[in-house]
C-alpha cells in the first residue's frame, strides 16, 4: 500500500480548550510512527506550546475547513485517503460526506455522535463499550453497528464503535512515563499536589479548587498550572495556610514528569483523565462542563479517581456553596492524609489504561483502508 495520507480536523483555544488537539496529536503520533503523511486542519489560538508540539513533530497545521463541502475540497486538494474529525462544532454533514467522496472518516466522539455518519467511531471514555444492547456478549469496540448512551440512545451507527479506555489515544511523552508497575503507597509529611484543569483552563477551575485544597489545613507543595494571565492573578492572591506553598506554573510540555512526580492530582475529568490513569496517578477529579458527568460518574463510581463534585457546585453560593466546597475539602483532606487511599486509586487507574488504546486504533484503521484496497 502506498503512503496513508492522513487529515485530522480539530480545534484548540482559550474557550475550546486543547482536549481535541491534544488526541489527536496522539493519534498523529502513531500515524507518522507507521509512515503516513499528517496534516492537521484547524485553528490553534493563543497557544504557543500546542503550535510548536505539532512544529517538532514535522506536521503542519493549515486553516480549518468548516462545513462539509470545504471538508471534501481539502480532501481532494491534499489527497487524503483519511479524515479524522475531533469536534463539537463542526457540521455534522461533513462526515458523511468525506465517505460519499471516497474518504475513509472516523469520528472521534463523547456520547453523542451528533448525528455524523462516518465509517469509524471513537469513543475512548471509560465504560462507553457497555452502552450498547448486546454489550455482554461482546469484546469492547467490536459490536458493528453499535448503540450510543446519552443522547443518541438506542440510535444505530452505521459504521464501527472502537468503545472504552482500551482506545484511549495518548502522546508519547506519557506512553513513555508510565511507570512498569503502580505506584505503591508512600508516607509523606507534605504531599506534593499538582493541579491543572486543561490546556486553558477556559471555565476558571483553578483559583476555586487552589481554594478548596488551602482549606482542608493540610501541609502541602501545591503546583498549578495556571492557562492564562487572569487564572495566574487569582491563584497568586490564594493565602497559603500553615506548611503549604503555592506555586503557579504556566503551561508545560514536561506535564506528565510532574504528574508522575506528585502524591496526588487535582484535575477536570476530561481527556487528561486517561493520561492520570495510564500514568497511575492518584487521582480527584472535578466535573467542570456537561459533557464531562457521565464519564466522571463511570470513573468515579469504579474507583479510578475520587469525585469532588461539579464546578458550579463548588462555585455555588450560600449554604450549598459552602457544602459542596467543605465536602471537596474533607475528600481532598483524606487523600492528603491517607498513602493508601492515594495507592488504591493509583492501582485501580494504572490497570484500567495501558497506554496502547492509540495503536489499536490505528490498526483498525489500517485494516479497514487495506480491506478497502483489495478488489472485490
Amino acid at each position: 500500500m502506498s503512503t496513508l495520507r492522513v487529515g485530522l480536523r480539530c480545534d484548540a483555544g482559550p474557550r475550546r480548550g486543547v482536549g481535541h488537539l491534544v488526541r489527536c496529536l496522539a493519534l498523529a503520533e502513531e500515524f507518522l510512527a507507521r509512515g503516513a503523511d499528517v496534516t492537521v486542519f484547524g485553528t490553534v489560538e493563543r497557544l504557543d506550546w500546542a503550535t510548536a508540539e505539532l512544529a517538532a513533530r514535522g506536521i503542519p497545521l493549515l486553516p480549518g475547513p468548516d462545513s462539509a463541502a470545504e471538508l471534501v475540497e481539502a480532501a481532494r486538494r491534499h489527497d487524503l485517503d483519511v479524515m479524522v474529525l475531533d469536534s463539537y462544532e463542526l457540521d455534522p454533514a461533513g462526515a458523511g460526506a468525506l465517505r460519499a467522496a471516497g474518504v475513509y472518516t472516523l469520528a472521534i466522539i463523547d456520547g453523542d455522535s451528533r448525528g455524523q455518519v462516518a465509517d469509524l467511531y471513537l469513543d475512548q471514555n471509560f465504560g462507553a463499550e457497555l452502552a450498547g444492547p448486546d454489550a455482554a456478549a461482546e469484546l469492547p469496540g467490536l459490536g458493528s453497528p453499535a448503540a450510543l448512551p446519552g443522547p443518541d440512545a438506542g440510535a444505530e451507527l452505521p459504521g464501527r464503535l472502537l468503545a472504552g479506555s482500551g482506545y484511549a489515544l495518548l502522546r508519547d511523552t506519557v506512553t513513555s512515563a508510565r511507570p512498569p508497575v503502580a505506584p505503591p503507597a508512600t508516607a509523606v509529611s507534605r504531599p506534593r499536589v499538582l493541579a491543572f484543569f486543561g490546556g486553558t483552563d477556559a471555565v476558571g477551575a483553578a483559583p476555586v479548587l487552589t481554594r478548596v485544597l488551602v482549606a482542608t489545613g493540610h501541609p502541602m507543595d501545591l503546583t498549578v498550572i495556571v492557562g492564562r494571565p487572569e487564572i495566574e492573578a487569582e491563584v497568586e492572591d490564594v493565602t497559603p495556610g500553615r506548611g503549604q506553598i503555592i506555586r503557579p506554573v504556566p503551561p508545560t510540555t514536561s506535564l506528565p514528569a510532574l504528574i508522575a512526580e506528585a502524591d496526588l492530582v487535582v484535575s477536570a475529568a476530561g481527556t487528561s483523565t486517561w493520561e492520570l490513569c495510564c500514568l497511575g496517578a492518584p487521582s480527584a477529579l472535578v466535573c467542570v462542563v456537561d459533557n464531562q458527568r457521565e464519564s466522571y460518574t463511570r470513573v468515579v463510581r469504579h474507583g479510578l479517581a475520587a469525585g469532588l463534585g461539579e464546578l458550579p457546585e463548588l462555585t455555588a453560593g450560600g449554604v450549598a456553596g459552602r457544602a459542596a466546597r467543605a465536602a471537596a475539602a474533607r475528600t481532598l483532606h483524606g487523600l492528603l492524609s491517607s498513602p493508601q487511599r492515594r495507592a488504591t486509586l493509583a492501582a485501580r487507574a494504572w490497570s484500567t489504561v495501558d497506554g496502547q488504546g492509540r495503536a489499536r486504533v490505528v490498526d483498525a484503521v489500517f485494516d479497514a483502508v487495506r480491506a478497502a484496497a483489495v478488489p472485490g
